[in-house]
């Protein structure tokens, strides 16, 4: 079975997309439309624009979800059996499977990144992967830190990216190295992602995707929240708007991918990033991008 895998924030690179616009009257369309909705020419920063200007938060994640929805939509071969997103992914995985329209995806993500903004600059918060130790031992960590600490991304086995306060993250940095881990390295994001000072974010988003249409998906898609797969409309959208606040369960989400049948893993968007962590949790599985 195939699996379709959708890259989150931070595959970004300038020059991004140009070929599809170039090689596809289709690919043309979408990225013409997705300067109208956003209401900027966001297609002339990412042809053009400096690995500055990609960073901008308005950008990234509009950027990184056309390219990925792009790559996958144009693509003859395209026929998913399941699919799943890391992080801001999962939107153009519902997108890919038929759940959102590319316009309401992309209003969404927008939508998603400037409440994001607005949850950063209410907390100053970051992240950390830490590299070399056992989930367990860093949710422990974690949870024995009196400010808001906690796991955010389960990436693959020994790699784990944790979220919280500034000075949260500096001292669980500090008890990571001390209990064996080979790096716990700070990250350069705007915020705690995928941690409860995300809350803010949560609730406006929650108002948009419950006046957003959702339809029946054509595949199922493992969510972040439980890396389950989901069909029903609801629980993807309930699952959606948790998904701010939870942690992303990547690495349970292959594990069950592969548990449900998928021996084939096809990356859809910028960069490789899916691909290596996929072979990290499952060393058979096939992967290539599209």
């Amino acid at each position: 079975m195939k699996a379709y895998v959708f890259p989150g924030q931070g595959a970004q690179f300038t020059g991004m997309g140009k070929d599809l616009y170039e090689n596809s009257s289709k690919a043309k369309t979408l990225f013409d439309s997705a300067n109208q909705i956003l209401g900027f020419d966001i297609t002339k920063v990412m042809f053009e624009g400096t690995a500055d200007e990609l960073k901008e938060t308005k950008v990234t994640q509009p950027a990184v979800f056309i390219h990925s929805v792009v790559s996958a939509l144009i693509n003859d071969d395209f026929k998913p059996d399941m699919v799943a997103g890391h992080s801001l992914g999962e939107f153009s995985a519902l997108v890919a499977n038929g759940t959102l329209t590319f316009e309401d995806g992309l209003k969404l993500v927008s939508q998603r990144a400037q409440a994001m903004q607005k949850a950063c600059e209410l907390n100053p918060s970051t992240m950390a992967a830490i590299l070399g130790l056992e989930d367990a031992k860093v949710e422990e960590i974690c949870a024995s830190i009196d400010d808001v600490v906690v796991a955010a991304n389960y990436n693959c086995p020994g790699q784990l990216v944790i979220s919280g306060s500034n000075a949260g993250i500096e001292l669980a940095c500090e008890k990571m190295k001390e209990a064996g881990a080979k790096r716990a390295l700070p990250l350069p994001v705007g915020g705690a992602f995928h941690s409860p000072l995300m809350e803010p974010a949560r609730e406006q988003l929650a108002a948009a995707i419950e006046a957003t249409t959702f339809s029946e998906p054509i595949c199922p898609v493992y969510q972040n929240v439980d890396a389950k797969a989901h069909s029903n409309v609801e629980e993807i959208k309930a699952n959606l708007i948790a998904q701010l606040t939870a942690p992303v369960r990547w690495t349970q989400s292959v594990q069950q991918m592969v548990a449900d049948g998928a021996t084939n893993f096809v990356e859809c968007g910028p960069g490789k990033v899916l691909q290596g962590l996929v072979k990290k949790i499952h060393r058979e599985a096939e992967v290539s991008g599209i």
